[in-house]
């Protein structure tokens, strides 16, 4: 059983982060009588939030709340909701959602985006890089990217269903490090504590054997409504990706706060999931490893030296190109004299690229008649052999 005793130089805090990636679930966010916003526990993630980028990290929410928080305003309590009356409580939640994020952390003078997705949008390539894309530059620009499932346009085939599958698949696109489940339970325990009293805490798991995946009992009804089994699905992902998970319990004021020192140091109890990998080399790994590449291009001896120095894929250095492939797509890189050098994700589609081949990088917006990326292939979507 992969489980370890936490110590000093095993566990993490939260201080070793990057960029994180917090997942709120409604319970938290929307007290279940009022269905009103818990302003006061909001305010205390807020500063929160607001200290994690003082320190230099950056900050993506992933928020439940907008059914529960939108379907008082049109009458729709009392009852179970069909797909269609969720959509609309959805579509007026986020309204009220996104001005709750945006007036708490305006008090840090910190800008929010507000992002909606469906699970296609994570799994689907392109719109994989664009979701990517644009969070990326969020992030640069200095704002908090608040990210919820599009429930007013999902239908039940695209739906994540629960928002910790979709945070955990926000940070694998975003390359994240660090996945925070602010939850109503501490961590993953040898069995549910609500039933067993003898259950242990879990406090480190380094890998999802067997063992650990049926300590969290059973699916709650319809696998929809997140639980411990959503939470160790969420972590599968989350390791894959090289990225760390943590299930805290959010129900405190400042939840992240707690998590800055380790427990035994006066932290708060936590679970922490550690992948084998970091989140770059996990992307280089499945980048590396993918079978099925769909074209080639050919770089002159110029490229070549550069990809060998570290550089990114630019279309002055691209001689040949070969296939039909789409945006995001993997490709191989080879060699004036045919060898394999690289492979990696090309940011335009074999046209484009055909078009751009061995002219300067700021001749794309003439040619093309957009400016997409300078580089063919970025260096961080680039294994070199």
């Amino acid at each position: 059983m992969a489980l370890e005793t936490l110590s000093p130089l095993a566990s993490p805090t939260l201080l070793d982060s990057r960029r994180l990636v917090v997942k709120i679930g409604s319970a938290l966010l929307v007290d279940g009588e009022t269905r009103r916003i818990r302003r006061e526990w909001l305010d205390a993630l807020a500063d929160d939030v607001a200290a994690c980028r003082k320190r230099g990290q950056e900050v993506v929410i992933v928020t439940s709340g907008a059914v529960a928080c939108g379907r008082e305003h049109l009458g729709l309590v009392g009852r179970a909701l069909k797909l269609e009356e969720k959509q609309a409580a959805a579509a007026t939640g986020q309204i009220r959602l996104a001005h709750a994020y945006q007036e708490t952390l305006a008090r840090h003078d910190v800008t929010v985006a507000q992002v909606l997705v469906t699970r296609e949008d994570t799994e689907e390539r392109r719109r994989h890089l664009n979701a990517r894309s644009t969070i990326d530059t969020l992030l640069k620009l200095g704002a908090v990217p608040v990210i919820n499932e599009n429930d007013t346009v999902a239908t039940a085939e695209i739906r994540f269903g629960d928002n910790d599958r979709l945070a955990a698949r926000v940070a694998q696109m975003i390359s994240a490090d660090t996945l925070i489940l602010l939850s109503d339970i501490d961590g993953l325990y040898t069995a549910d504590p609500r039933k067993d009293p003898a259950a242990t805490h879990i406090p480190l798991v380094r890998e999802l054997t067997p063992a650990i995946v049926d300590m969290a009992g059973e699916p709650p009804p319809g696998y929809s409504s997140g639980g411990m089994v959503t939470k160790i699905a969420a972590a599968r992902v989350a390791l894959a990706a090289g990225c760390r998970m943590i299930i805290a319990k959010g129900q405190r004021l400042n939840p992240l706060a707690a998590l800055e020192k380790r427990p035994e140091d006066g932290g708060a109890p936590c679970t922490w999931f550690l992948p084998s990998a970091e989140p770059s080399s996990a992307r280089k790994a499945w980048i590396a490893g993918h079978v099925n590449t769909a074209g080639v291009l050919t770089v002159d001896e110029g490229a070549l030296r550069a990809l060998g120095n570290g550089a990114s894929l630019l279309p002055a250095g691209v001689t040949a190109v070969y296939g039909e492939f789409d945006r995001g797509d993997v490709v191989v890189v080879r060699a004036p004299d045919g060898r394999e050098v690289a492979r990696g994700l090309t940011a335009y589609a074999a046209e484009d690229v055909r078009r751009i081949a061995g002219r300067k990088s700021h001749e794309i917006e003439d040619i093309l008649g957009y400016r997409g990326r300078d580089e063919i292939v970025h260096r961080d979507d680039l294994v070199v052999r």
